[in-house]
């Protein structure tokens, strides 16, 4: 037997005896149920910049000066790296721009497909 099967197997059984229940106990159960939906918390959809104000804002009397830094720090290393590497990459690519302006190579070359392949080569070495 599936799991299924076995989840309708039950559901039909429930939905049986929920009919043969007395109408006190029915009344009750109705009652339970709409005081659980009642207290039931609904989700409140932030976004994520205001999750990590209200997260700050509630931690921010725990946070000593030097944990700040050091997250500064961090903030401040990681952008620093990125602005490395994409000048880097800018750089690569305005030596190969600058290589191939300057060559006097036909317009054939640049439509040829084993160009990119060479400029690729000649781009790693």
């Amino acid at each position: 037997m599936n799991e299924m099967h076995f989840v309708f197997k039950v559901r039909q059984y429930l939905n049986r005896e929920l009919h043969e229940l007395p109408p006190s106990t029915h009344s009750r159960l109705q009652a339970a149920r709409e005081r659980a939906l009642a207290r039931q918390k609904v989700a409140a959809h932030q976004s994520i910049l205001a999750t990590a104000g209200n997260f700050v804002q509630e931690h921010a009397e725990g946070l000593r000066l030097r944990q700040i830094l050091v997250a500064l720090a961090l903030v401040v290393g990681v952008t620093s790296y990125a602005y490395w590497q994409a000048d880097r990459s800018i750089a690569e690519l305005e030596v190969i721009d600058s290589a191939l302006l300057a060559d006097d190579l036909p317009i054939a070359a640049f439509t040829d497909r084993g160009f990119d392949a060479w400029l690729q080569s000649s781009a790693s070495h």
